[in-house]
């Protein structure tokens, strides 16, 4: 089959409805609040009269509730997430570390991935303390403020990097957040000098979380370990001194298994 036959095979073959829906439900899922019509419709890059006809489909199959003019995903849409989670390798493979890490430190520990400008969490251990929400499993969080998404940012090209960091507006979250280029830019070098990161109250008061890259044999990264807890537990230095020799060894051992 020649290059053009094949071509004209997979355009054949993609459903470009489905790809529109999925934009919706994305549009939805990254917004703070409710969206309007025309919210979504410029999210999306779609029309008004397209938007609104996703909007209700998915309303009647019930992952999208309707209230007055605007628009909120339904708790149905984690049955998405779920299958992904319950059966996929790495999150399966990194559970009994986490495990461990977290019985040692008794704080909670968490694997995390880049995706575009946030980081999100794709397992975490048992949760010995009562720590943020926002840290839950399928959770996301700004990349820029997360000390995950510092080491994760590290093991990118420092222009990709600087790119990724202009098309953002960072938002000051608490007095503590970083939010201007040069400042993030100097906390994603310094993880990738030191080898580690940490998140002292920029996400949320009374949070801080240390994180580590893991590399896979070819020495590449693409998830990173975080251990999050109340900042009144410990201080960086002692998060350093107590949390990060059992990050660095998780680490290596998931990165001996990817």
């Amino acid at each position: 089959m020649s290059q053009i036959a094949r071509t004209a095979a997979r355009q054949r073959d993609f459903v470009g409805a489905l790809e529109k829906g999925l934009a919706v439900i994305q549009a939805l899922g990254a917004a703070a609040s409710a969206q309007t019509l025309s919210e979504v419709a410029r999210r999306t890059g779609l029309t008004r009269a397209a938007a609104r006809r996703y909007l209700l489909t998915l309303a009647r199959l019930g992952y999208v509730q309707i209230d007055g003019r605007t628009f909120v995903l339904t708790p149905l849409v984690l049955r998405l997430g779920y299958a992904y989670f319950s059966t996929a390798p790495l999150p399966r493979l990194a559970q009994p570390l986490l495990e461990r890490i977290g019985e040692r430190t008794r704080e909670v520990a968490s694997l995390v991935v880049l995706d575009g400008a946030e980081v999100l969490f794709l397992a975490q251990s048992s949760r010995r303390r009562i720590v943020s929400a926002a840290s839950g499993v399928g959770s996301r969080i700004p990349a820029y403020c997360a000390a995950a998404g510092r080491v994760l940012l590290a093991a990118r090209p420092e222009g990709e990097v600087e790119r990724l960091l202009r098309t953002l507006r960072p938002t000051r979250l608490t007095p503590k957040t970083k939010t201007s280029i040069r400042e993030i830019l100097a906390e994603v070098a310094k993880a990738r000098q030191i080898g580690y990161a940490i998140s002292d109250e920029e996400l949320e008061l009374g949070l801080r979380a240390i994180a580590v890259p893991v590399r896979d044999a070819r020495g590449e990264v693409r998830v990173a370990l975080a251990v999050s807890l109340q900042a009144a537990h410990l201080t960086p230095a002692q998060m350093v001194d107590k949390l990060l020799p059992e990050l660095q060894e998780g680490s290596r051992e998931l990165g001996a298994m990817l």
